[in-house]
């Protein structure tokens, strides 16, 4: 909470008048009543109810599906098809850099887990991978689902080591 802002529960004097949250009400305007719809012709909405006259929108219980042209060909037919995309099936890594696992004590075991407390991933999702971007300077045990090649090599030199969790 911001310095000086009141709590939740107190009233605030603007203009001579005091705003709690037991006199909130929305700006004059922004509410409107119901549309009435068939309630007689001096309604403006009545007869057709404001659907025009004949035509398969006027009907009752009527709902276009999504992408429905009027009978044309639509869009999402009309352009090709090409290639493969593995959407649905595609592994998703969580990807940390050496640069943040420098932060942490030199001989420390560093696993998936770990990251997640310390904040260093914010979800797991299929795995963790680590990879090269930054520098290593302390011999760390990194427990990962997959490294980069690079990466591997710098957890190495460092005199640490890169071992893969099987899953």
């Amino acid at each position: 909470m911001a310095l000086g802002a009141p709590a939740a529960s107190q009233t605030v004097r603007s203009r001579g008048i005091t705003v709690g949250l037991h006199n909130l009400k929305p700006a004059r305007g922004a509410v409107r009543g119901r549309k009435r719809v068939g309630r007689g012709p001096g309604s403006g909405l009545g007869k057709t109810s404001g659907r025009g006259e004949k035509g398969q929108k006027s009907r009752s219980g009527f709902s276009q599906k999504p992408g429905f042209e009027g009978g044309q060909m639509p869009l999402h037919r009309r352009v090709p098809k090409r290639g493969f995309t593995n959407a649905r099936f595609r592994k998703e890594y969580s990807l940390v850099n050496l640069a943040r696992l420098d932060g942490f004590e030199a001989g420390t075991i560093v696993t998936p887990e770990v990251l997640l407390e310390r904040g260093v991933i914010r979800k797991l999702r299929d795995g963790v991978k680590v990879l090269a971007k930054g520098a290593l300077t302390k011999a760390l045990t990194v427990r990962a689902h997959k490294f980069s090649a690079k990466a591997q090599e710098a957890i190495a030199g460092a005199g640490g080591k890169a071992e893969v969790i099987e899953a």
